[in-house]
């Protein structure tokens, strides 16, 4: 049924049209929400990965950027109403239920995304929301024996596939022309930039500038809502004349501000290019979170403008036609992005994303390695060493010389992810063609614009070495696959939406309502808990240095010790217990504390590179501690995974004579790990136990207990399988004594 009350009077029907129009406008604010905090990555990840500025002040920028790109997107509003879907082929009530069915997956879609902090595309998900609801009661249309028996006759699929394509391209042409653009920039001004910005850093900004104004002006003003045809006819017709006085007068500007007031040209540059790119994002990309609830307020007042229209049988040939966007409705969504932009925590965790994808340095990677990363690599080692063999050897030094980035200055602290020249030229490429495609009216994705932007240009600056390069491609190809997942999910999610909607009617809606605002609390919780655990490493990271190593890896040492002291006692207990539950949940532990674990090794040797020569060996016994308390947690890791399997095939549990040695061995372990914790926490050489003391108890009562197993496996007292089992544990544990005895030694010296 099309009607979603088909049985209500019409005056009362028009009353549940409004309330429906009223939730649509409320989750247009939910999805301005949710996708300024999935977009704001778009236009502030080169200001605040170069930082190029306090914070505060780069949101100010990007804030009146946002504001103004407001006006300038009413053109790509007709994309929400007629680009995806020909209008005229579905009545009012259709119309209603495809809105309802994107908004509330878009909300649920975005939410997702920004709480595991992964960037995605709201213009993908658009396009592919209304595609699945547009598709879904065609279907049911057709199956009614509707006039038009074709789908292709209610899907405009010429224009999707165009949009489509145009995002896919995009991502070819963004990547190559940041990665060309930032060659040729940084091989003009190297690395070491600063003497040459005296001279060129003026020319390069007038040139950055120009560039910006003339794709958000003179490309980008023509649909804007405060342009009247005669303004954009003088505009056009002036346009050299505007680029030329452009050009000198910001390059005289910016000499002028070099000269007298020592003012960095590029972080000029880069706060006007995040003016920019904030304007594009929401001249380009508001369609995407107002454009659908706009259309369905359009059609509102079409059907109770229309005396006696049946909702069931009104068509929306209205929508097919040109409208200019109310003033009104684009600065109060300006307002709302504006507002998030300052409170969304969401947004800093997706921007850390791509900041940490194009980073300068090593540091911590996201990403593990694949095998299409690795395959990638080996290709393009392969490319360049040809490339390498027939240039001249002078040319492949002058190019070496100019690519050589800055040593890092030792112990230095919150260095910026890449320098300002990097950013500079992220900003001026992206804003340009994000603002062309917005020209050209067609919804580029910013998100695939600015990201591969900044992906090329880290890949020009040598950012993907031997030691990142799997891992930073492992991590474009996740965000990529993440968005075409997003395509397929919103398609999925919006034809399942838009069908239950259809079949049943208004409590479908207000049970799917329900469901999304559930959805998006408990998203929101989920975040709460990773931004606390995030700020608790991030502290901690923070507050390491070459002076109290030492002391990082001693708490570190005693934590692992008692911990794994403590899974020891309960593995014992789970194998007696037969608890399969309780050994898989200290597993799920374990894992846990491994993943701390390699992260501390990372820590430690971060923050151990550049110490002075006389600090070698206390970087070497550093290190070695957290190799060995990695070694620890993998072996007890080994126990509790063979006890799971062993209990998961449903072999004979382990006797009570092994229960019994087990459980003697544990105590002797048990005096071995907290002995050294005690140790190694007084810091005191003179009055130590030497690991041998402390290891050999532990020792004894394993050789006991591993000819004790001999004998009973010669008796024939023991299954094969509990043997294995046991002899595994006995193993594993002298690993842990061995380790636990190293870790001893490296710190007592």
């Amino acid at each position: 049924m099309t009607n979603i009350a088909p049985s209500i009077p019409l005056h009362q029907m028009e009353t549940i049209y409004l309330i429906l129009i009223l939730v649509l406008f409320l989750l247009a604010i939910s999805d301005l929400i949710v996708g300024v905090s999935n977009d704001a990555v778009n236009f502030l990840n080169s200001a605040v990965g170069s930082k190029a500025a306090p914070l505060k002040i780069v949101m100010l920028v990007a804030a009146a950027g946002v504001l103004a790109g407001t006006v300038f997107s009413g053109g790509m509003m007709e994309i929400a109403r007629s680009g995806i879907f020909y209008p005229d082929k579905f009545t009012f009530a259709d119309i209603m239920l495809i809105f309802l069915a994107v908004m509330i997956t878009d909300v649920i879609l975005l939410d997702t995304f920004n709480t595991i902090g992964f960037p995605t595309s709201t213009t993908v998900s658009l396009v592919f929301e209304l595609m699945g609801a547009a598709v879904a009661i065609a279907i049911f249309k057709i199956a009614g024996g509707a006039e038009y028996a074709q789908l292709g006759e209610y899907i405009n699929s010429g224009k999707a596939l165009a949009v489509i394509s145009g995002i896919l391209l995009s991502v070819i042409i963004a990547f190559t022309i940041g990665a060309l653009t930032q060659f040729v920039t940084r091989l003009i001004f190297t690395f070491n930039y600063e003497r040459r910005l005296k001279y060129l850093g003026g020319l390069f900004g007038g040139i950055a500038i120009t560039i910006i104004v003339y794709f958000i002006l003179i490309k980008g003003a023509k649909d804007a809502a405060f342009m009247t045809p005669a303004n954009y006819k003088w505009v056009k017709d002036n346009s050299l004349q505007l680029l030329f006085f452009s050009f000198a007068g910001f390059t005289t500007l910016l000499y002028l501000v070099n000269i007298f007031f020592r003012v960095n040209v590029l972080k000029v540059v880069v706060l006007v290019g995040t003016f920019a790119l904030a304007m594009a994002f929401a001249g380009n990309d508001l369609v995407n979170f107002i454009g659908v609830p706009l259309a369905g307020y359009d059609s509102y007042i079409t059907f109770i403008n229309t005396p006696g229209a049946n909702p069931g049988s009104f068509t929306m040939e209205a929508l097919s036609g040109a409208v200019k966007t109310p003033m009104i409705f684009l600065l109060m969504s300006g307002l709302i992005m504006v507002i998030t932009l300052y409170l969304s925590k969401k947004a800093r965790t997706v921007i850390m994303t791509e900041v940490n994808l194009s980073r300068q340095d090593e540091g911590e990677e996201r990403f593990g390695s694949s095998a299409l990363s690795r395959g990638i690599v080996s290709v393009s080692l392969g490319i360049n060493s040809f490339f390498s063999g027939i240039l001249p050897e002078s040319t492949k030094e002058w190019v070496a010389v100019r690519f050589a980035p800055l040593p890092r200055k030792r112990k230095e602290k919150n260095l910026p992810a890449f320098d300002l020249l990097r950013a500079a030229v992220n900003l001026v490429v992206s804003s340009a063609l994000i603002a062309l495609g917005t020209s050209l009216k067609l919804p580029l994705s910013t998100t695939y614009v600015t990201f591969m932007v900044a992906m090329g240009t880290s890949l020009s600056d040598g950012a993907w070495d031997r030691e990142s390069a799997v891992y930073r491609i492992t991590g474009v190809f996740s965000v990529i696959g993440g968005w075409f997942f997003t395509a397929i999910s919103a398609f999925t999610i919006s034809f399942i939406l838009a069908s239950l909607f259809f079949v049943g009617g208004t409590i479908a809606i207000f049970i799917m309502i329900s469901i999304a605002v559930f959805m998006a609390y408990r998203t929101h919780r989920i975040h709460l808990k990773k931004e606390e655990s995030g700020k608790v490493s991030k502290a901690k990271e923070e507050s390491v240095n070459p002076d109290n190593v030492k002391e990082f890896c001693t708490k570190n040492a005693a934590e692992t010790f008692t911990t794994v002291s403590a899974f020891y006692n309960q593995i014992i207990a789970g194998n007696q217990n037969t608890d399969i539950s309780a050994l898989r949940e200290i597993r799920n532990n374990i894992t846990g504390l491994q993943k701390e674990a390699r992260t501390q090794r990372k820590i430690v040797s971060q923050v151990l590179k550049g110490t002075a020569e006389q600090e070698a060996d206390q970087a070497y016994y550093a290190i070695r501690t957290q190799d060995n308390l990695l070694e620890i947690l993998n072996c007890i890791g080994i126990i509790a995974g063979a006890s799971i399997s062993h209990m998961a095939n449903h072999h004979k549990p382990l006797s009570e004579m092994q229960l019994t040695e087990l459980k003697t061995i544990n105590d002797k372990l048990t005096h071995l790990l907290h002995g050294i914790a005690r140790t190694v926490a007084t810091d005191d050489n003179a009055t130590a136990e030497t690991p041998e003391m402390l290891k050999i108890p532990v020792e004894t009562e394993i050789e006991k207990s591993s000819k004790n197993e001999v004998k009973r496996i010669r008796e024939e007292m023991t299954g094969n399988r509990s043997s294995i089992l046991f002899m595994s544990m006995l193993q594993e544990t002298r690993n842990i004594v061995h380790f636990s005895s190293q870790v001893l030694h490296s710190l007592n010296k």
